[in-house]
């Protein structure tokens, strides 16, 4: 089969999550899956994602060694390490995660991955940070259908920046015309990324957007796996 065979769908918010099937890659650009990568680089040995929050607190209180993660509506969750944030998570770094186990819970994401678990062969993660990567692994895998869905904003309403990280996977694996300035300009202009900018939520860094738009910073895939009841993070394939 060649890859002309492909087909590629395009899915939206938590609907789209429950309908994906295929080679499934949950798009969470603001800032779910911009954070997963960076837990592995600076060494973390284990994630969990955890779609229920009081499940998410709950191990944090059995195991409180584990770094939670997490959010509700963007608000970080009572007794969480940080929120849902990646410059939090470079400000820390290797000396906070390495050898770590890290809980990650967050509105769109996280829940995205838990309803695309139903019905999907496979799942992974996507964001700028992974994209080409990404679509490297889905070239050499050849399914026949790969569904993009673009989590949106807290699942429920398109995001620009979900939205056009769709549309830079969809490039590298048809070809179809992407223009990069074009992108950025329909993202950092509108509220999902404004909200950051504007700095007036402690919880919303300003410095996010910055690490969550620059693309291809790593070379390995990240999907996901179901042991012993729980969904774990897993590096698919890493060309570093």
């Amino acid at each position: 089969m060649g890859c002309e065979e492909m087909r590629v769908v395009r899915k939206r918010c938590a609907g789209g999550a429950r309908q994906a099937s295929g080679l499934s890659v949950i798009i969470d650009v603001f800032r779910a899956f911009s954070c997963q990568p960076l837990f592995f680089h600076f060494g973390a040995k284990r994630v969990i994602l955890e779609a229920d929050h009081e499940r998410a607190m709950a191990l944090k209180k059995e195991y409180p060694e584990f770094i939670l993660v997490g959010e509700i509506n963007e608000v970080p969750l009572e007794g969480s390490d940080l929120g849902n944030s990646p410059s939090q998570i470079v400000k820390l770094g290797r000396d906070f995660f390495r050898r770590k186990t890290v809980v990650h819970r967050t509105t769109a994401g996280v829940t995205g991955v838990a309803a695309a678990l139903e019905k999907s062969e496979e799942v992974v993660l996507g964001s700028f940070m992974t994209a080409r990567a990404v679509a490297r692994y889905i070239r050499r895998k050849d399914p026949e259908l790969v569904t993009l869905v673009a989590m949106g904003d807290r699942a429920k309403r398109t995001a620009p920046e979900d939205e056009a990280c769709a549309d830079y996977i969809e490039h590298l694996l048809t070809g179809k015309p992407y223009d990069p300035v074009e992108a950025l300009k329909n993202v950092v202009f509108q509220p999902t990324a404004q909200k950051f900018i504007l700095g007036a939520k402690e919880y919303l860094p300003r410095e996010d957007p910055i690490f969550c738009l620059q693309p291809d910073l790593f070379s390995f895939v990240l999907g996901v796996q179901r042991k012993h009841g729980e969904i774990e993070v897993v590096k698919k394939e890493d060309h570093t």
